[in-house]
């Protein structure tokens, strides 16, 4: 019986490393997958965050009497990552917000669009940058005739 209970006590010295090994692996996959979905939240939050910037951005000028640069500045302003080379805005007929005079009360529909928008991830040892994809947004013009059309125009 001695030799037997020699062989299993040396086997037993052999797996002492072993639980912390594969305790190791484990721990390292996870902690990559739980830091993978996180990043992925963060992604999907800017994405809807731009989503609801255009959102307003477009809302904003069918209802007030704004220019672009101030349109611009509120979008910009819900979401810093955005730049206002990001943001287009666009009447419907073309050139009906050239003249000041008439304050784009001759416009139907506005567009705000926003494009070329980069979200850098960062997980570790694997710099990953993401490209959202162009959002767009088309209301019909409600011009108030105002540049104080309400709370909104504020």
């Amino acid at each position: 019986m001695k030799p037997r209970t020699h062989s299993f006590a040396c086997r037993q010295r052999k797996q002492r490393g072993a639980a912390m090994v594969e305790f190791a692996i484990v721990a390292a996959l996870f902690c990559t997958l739980l830091v993978g979905i996180l990043e992925f939240g963060r992604v999907l939050f800017y994405w809807n965050t731009a989503s609801e910037a255009v959102r307003l951005g477009a809302r904003t000028a069918a209802v007030c009497d704004a220019d672009a640069s101030v349109i611009k500045s509120r979008i910009t302003g819900l979401l810093p990552l955005l730049a206002s080379s990001n943001v287009a805005l666009a009447y419907t007929p073309s050139g009906c917000d050239s003249d000041p005079a008439t304050a784009r009360s001759t416009c139907t529909f506005v567009t705000v669009s926003v494009t070329n928008v980069s979200v850098k991830t960062m997980i570790p040892f694997v710099p990953v940058t993401l490209t959202m994809p162009p959002l767009t947004t088309t209301l019909p013009r409600e011009s108030l005739a105002s540049s104080t059309g309400g709370t909104v125009c504020q």
